[in-house]
């Protein structure tokens, strides 16, 4: 059985937030195709259907509190939820198989069914902070994720490493508190949502914030992040790494000004591997984030997911 999972769950398609929304559900429906259209790629990878988180997983990160006032704001017909996130009737059942999958994932990292896998989730999670939804995002699944790693598998360290334009600043405000989870967020600067300067380390010295320009070469963006992950790693051996792989960092992205290209990802996440090899028996787990340019995404998700194998 081959060591790479690609997990998914059909509750995720649920999330409806309407065609002119730049996180639409057609940003998965393009993932399936190019899977459906690869049939060898497809073939070498377990296909996972995932599970729902349960409350209880939800509270790692989040107050007990706002988790309730999603619940209720979906069960009322839903509308926005804040000003650029959209919630539907299915929004409930698809954030909580966001992260379910992604803890599927985990499970799977650490009982060896699948050392590494690709979760191609929705709604995304990077920016959702404690008590608060924000920029498309309601539950913080790869925090989450860190969290539960620790708590069920008496993980060590975790290594986070999130590539999405934006900075990720839901994960780092729901792992910053706790030195055993080290995060790198490379994102465009300035841009959205305004935060991640390069000074921001976090109450622990344990925050990397690589903040960028948008036009550069595209191998300025994998020199800076490749190096602050190194920066983040020489005193602390991961058990697990964590990537929020937004392909919203490609170039001609409609949110992004980034100019990563399929080879750049393929490159980073060739080294990611690499390293999680040497540093915890090649325990990965990838989580969908942004990219709203879905056919673009679709490839870069192929071109990831062999990186992957």
């Amino acid at each position: 059985m081959t060591s790479v999972a690609y997990i998914s769950h059909s509750d995720c398609g649920r999330h409806d937030t309407g065609w002119e929304h730049p996180e639409h559900v057609g940003r998965l429906r393009a993932i399936a195709r190019a899977m459906r259209n690869d049939f060898a790629l497809y073939e070498l990878l377990q296909q996972h259907e995932g599970r729902h988180a349960t409350r209880e997983e939800l509270a790692l990160a989040h107050d007990r509190a706002y988790i309730e006032r999603v619940a209720a704001f979906v069960a009322s017909g839903g509308g926005r939820i804040d000003p650029d996130t959209v919630v539907s009737a299915g929004s409930w059942d698809a954030a909580i198989a966001s992260v379910g999958c992604v803890l599927d994932a985990v499970d799977m990292a650490f009982d060896g069914r699948a050392l590494r896998s690709f979760a191609a989730v929705r709604p995304p999670g990077h920016h959702a902070v404690r008590d608060r939804s924000m920029g498309f995002c309601l539950f913080g699944n790869v925090a989450i994720a860190a969290h539960y790693a620790m708590m069920q598998h008496a993980c060590r360290r975790v290594l986070i490493v999130d590539w999405d334009v934006h900075h990720g600043n839901g994960t780092q405000a729901l792992v910053q508190h706790d030195p055993r989870i080290r995060m790198v967020s490379m994102h465009q600067w300035p841009w959205y949502p305004g935060t991640g300067a390069a000074s921001d380390r976090g109450p622990h010295g344990n925050i990397w914030n690589v903040p960028m320009a948008a036009g550069l070469d595209p191998a300025a963006y994998v020199q800076a992040l490749l190096r602050a992950v190194d920066e983040a790693t020489t005193d602390c051996t991961p058990d697990l790494v964590l990537i929020s792989a937004g392909f919203d960092c490609l170039l001609g992205d409609p949110l992004g000004g980034f100019t990563l290209t399929n080879g750049e990802i393929l490159t980073l996440t060739s080294e990611l591997v690499a390293r999680a090899a040497h540093w915890c028996g090649g325990r990965l787990v990838s989580a969908l984030e942004g990219g709203y340019a879905p056919e673009a995404v679709a490839q870069a998700v192929l071109v990831h997911l062999t990186a992957l194998l």
